[in-house]
């Protein structure tokens, strides 16, 4: 058994650790709140311009844009990989990039290339270790999602798809569900499928100045990187979500080995209080 010094060093070095665990929970609690707020409040612009999109789409027949055109084979696949800049998350990272290996084996047994764009360290550190070819990243995005730290990233993988670099765009993010779970989830960004835009009720009809063609192009680029926003809002949201469970998961965890570094620690004393009065009392009994 470790002697009374060693383990008050124990207890008082998990304690420390506790207090940090402790701390890390409170600001990812606050900044959870935040996150879902910048997320909620993101919906009704995503909302409201795939409206107008599926309107636009459905108005204008003379001209489709290659975002609404569906490819008939597919050779290469467009990766979008949303994961965190920082650990301490639970499972977050290791659910999405687990979702991401399985479907890369998929493609690559039905001989489909793929190209990958990644946002957040962590998921560029496991495709740099998988090999894959990386075309584009944003790492350091920081607490709040911004549109200039992802556009360059996101236009490589935009201009890929029009230039015919691959036939089929995907995203990988973590679906934020509520505060104590989050689901990693693969989605179609292109080609814009039905259920994306939806069939709208009624057709409008547009009058287009300059052209067709440049309305089509800015609507349906900004809504996918609207998509793209919402996602990365989203994985933002479980993040936080993720990393307070886990802070207060390894919280409670520290005060139950201090209570049995606290329990062992009671016994060694009494046993060296036993020992000195048993050695006492032999002591006195041989004299």
């Amino acid at each position: 058994m470790p002697g009374t010094k060693e383990i008050r060093m124990k207890i008082r070095s998990v304690q420390n650790t506790r207090k940090i665990t402790k701390a890390m929970e409170m600001v990812a609690a606050s900044k959870m709140r935040r996150a879902q707020e910048r997320m909620r409040a993101a919906r009704p612009y995503g909302e409201k311009i795939r409206n107008v999109a599926a309107h636009i789409s459905h108005a204008n027949p003379e001209y489709r844009h290659p975002f609404i055109v569906s490819r008939e084979t597919v050779r290469k696949v467009g990766i979008i990989l949303v994961t965190t800049d920082k650990g301490l998350c639970g499972g977050l990272n290791t659910n999405v990039q687990r979702l991401a290996l399985a479907r890369i084996k998929e493609w690559e047994a039905q001989g489909e290339s793929f190209e990958v764009c990644c946002i957040g360290n962590k998921g560029l550190g496991f495709m740099q270790r998988l090999g894959a070819n990386i075309v584009s990243q944003a790492t350091q995005i920081g607490d709040r999602p911004q549109m200039e730290k992802l556009i360059g990233a996101v236009k490589v993988m935009l201009d890929g798809y029009i230039q015919d670099r691959f036939d089929r765009l995907m995203i990988f993010y973590t679906r934020f569900i509520n505060t104590m779970k989050q689901e990693p989830v693969m989605e179609q960004l292109l080609p814009l499928s039905g259920e994306r835009l939806g069939s709208p009720a009624s057709q409008w009809d547009y009058i287009y100045e300059p052209e067709a063609k440049s309305v089509l192009d800015q609507v349906l680029t900004r809504y996918v990187e609207t998509l793209i926003f919402q996602a990365v809002a989203e994985n933002m949201s479980s993040e936080q979500s993720a990393r307070m469970v886990a802070m207060k998961a390894a919280s409670d965890n520290a005060g139950s080995v201090i209570d049995e570094l606290t329990l062992i620690y009671n016994k060694s004393r009494q046993a060296a209080i036993t020992k000195e009065l048993s050695e006492i009392v032999g002591g006195a009994a041989a004299v």
